[in-house]
């Protein structure tokens, strides 16, 4: 691989401009007025692919924004790997706590700044740059194909029709996808699990307008208050989540299982002081890592009602709004728990007021081997570039096509990425290190060499 690391090395400054040209791209899926934005970042990627040496490039149109399509079909007998990533990211708000504009990158203490830097723009660009590497030094071990989609921040609601129309087109022997953090830069890790995801948006209606505080307050319920008092009965003292049946399906995982997680290096005192919080918080009778990985969750996810404006406005305001998400972890199905949040939702509101329910959208828990060739495969990867093993890590996050890859294509998905925790991913002053977009560009070959010797 020494012709390798000598061509990354030529080029690791255009590799490194070329991720700052795409993060100025605000391709924002969530909010309309970035629509034009969302289909030139499909564009430049396609462009990438082309000048990168793939075949078969193309924009697919969905219902909603396009999957930018490439392969390499070098030898039918040769293992194929479908490469997937996403080219959309999160809106910026609130853009007041950026120390720099979130769409134009800047790069300080050896990481790069902006919005969608490590989710997913720079972690999906290292496997661009990492195939041309291998495309240019002509050591391209096997089939290669890339679906990158511009919808995963809304829920990627385009992609299951478009995988199920394409089998023959996305047939792999495997899926990698880099959407995920590692434990350090010298503490690599492979995530072998993710949990699953509800969100929902509900609405409390208490009179038909706005009303004076003075003139009604206390003598009509108040939505915003109902609301708060709602959301904090759903969970106990214990911090348990309250709703009925919602544990039932939970895999509770073993002592043993649980002794190696506790193995991962972590700090209870570096992560309350770079959070700076006072103390954690979370389910009883589990660590904070387990409550981040292998338990459930519910959480409010944004609050609005009445006047938020400058300045006083003493009024009772007519509606109050919640947004609200919950993480599931293994046997847990998404449209059961929306079902269930639903009718204990509706169940708790007091005859005072209305409340309606919407789901939004929601995805499965996925727990991928560890015995499979493309698991050791990465291992090996990982240990050729960092110099030591990886350890298996369950991930808090979710990717729901991971289920729908394995549900559709009949493949398992490999999770090997190169960002961190600390890299405030939907957060204000989302960065990305340069040592981990230019490890990633160095170690993704080395999973394709070792995934067809394997194979």
């Amino acid at each position: 691989m020494e012709q390798l690391n000598t061509y990354l090395s030529k080029n690791k400054e255009r590799f490194l401009d070329e991720l700052l040209d795409l993060l100025r791209i605000p391709s924002v899926s969530a909010d309309s007025k970035y629509k034009e934005s969302v289909l030139k970042t499909a564009e430049f990627l396609k462009e990438r692919l082309i000048e990168a040496g793939a075949d078969n490039v193309e924009i697919c149109p969905t219902v909603g924004y396009p999957i930018v399509y490439g392969d390499k079909l070098i030898d039918e007998s040769l293992p194929t790997v479908l490469v997937y990533g996403h080219y959309d990211v999160q809106p910026p708000d609130p853009l007041e706590l950026w120390d720099s504009p979130p769409f134009e990158p800047v790069i300080k203490d050896e990481k790069i700044y902006a919005r969608g830097a490590c989710d997913d723009k720079g972690q999906m660009y290292m496997h661009i740059k990492a195939f041309e590497a291998m495309m240019k030094n002509n050591i391209l071990p096997c089939n290669i194909k890339f679906m990158i989609e511009g919808e995963e921040e809304v829920g990627s609601d385009n992609l299951g029709p478009f995988v199920n129309a394409n089998k023959e087109k996305l047939k792999a022997d495997v899926v990698l996808i880099s959407d995920t953090s590692m434990l350090a830069n010298d503490t690599p890790s492979l995530t072998t699990g993710l949990r699953g995801l509800c969100y929902m948006e509900v609405e409390v209606t208490g009179p038909n307008i706005d009303l004076h505080s003075g003139t009604f307050g206390g003598g009509v319920a108040n939505p915003a208050n109902v609301l708060c008092k709602m959301i904090a009965s759903l969970h106990d003292e214990n911090n348990r989540i309250t709703i009925p049946g919602f544990y039932d399906d939970v895999l509770e995982i073993s002592k043993e299982e649980r002794a190696e997680m506790a193995k991962a290096p972590f700090s209870l005192d570096g992560y309350k002081k770079q959070l700076d919080i006072n103390d954690i918080h979370g389910e009883k009778g589990y660590t904070t890592n387990e409550r981040t990985s292998i338990r459930p969750t519910l959480d409010v996810n944004g609050m609005w009602s009445g006047y938020i404006g400058e300045g006083a406005k003493t009024v009772l305001p007519s509606k109050a709004y919640a947004k609200i998400s919950m993480r599931l972890v293994p046997n847990q199905d998404s449209a059961k728990i929306t079902e269930l949040f639903q009718k204990h939702f509706e169940s708790i509101a007091p005859a005072s007021v209305k409340v309606k329910v919407m789901p939004h959208h929601g995805g499965e828990p996925v727990v991928t081997p560890t015995d499979s060739l493309a698991y050791q495969a990465a291992v090996r990867a990982m240990e050729n570039t960092f110099g030591k093993r990886p350890i298996p890590v369950r991930g808090g996050g979710s990717i729901p096509i991971v289920a729908l890859f394995e549900d559709v294509l009949g493949v398992k998905t490999i999770l090997m990425g190169f960002g961190l925790d600390t890299d405030a991913i939907h957060s204000p002053n989302e960065h990305y290190g340069l040592f981990n977009f230019y490890k990633g560009i160095e170690t993704i070959p080395h999973f394709y060499k070792e995934f067809a010797a394997l194979s």
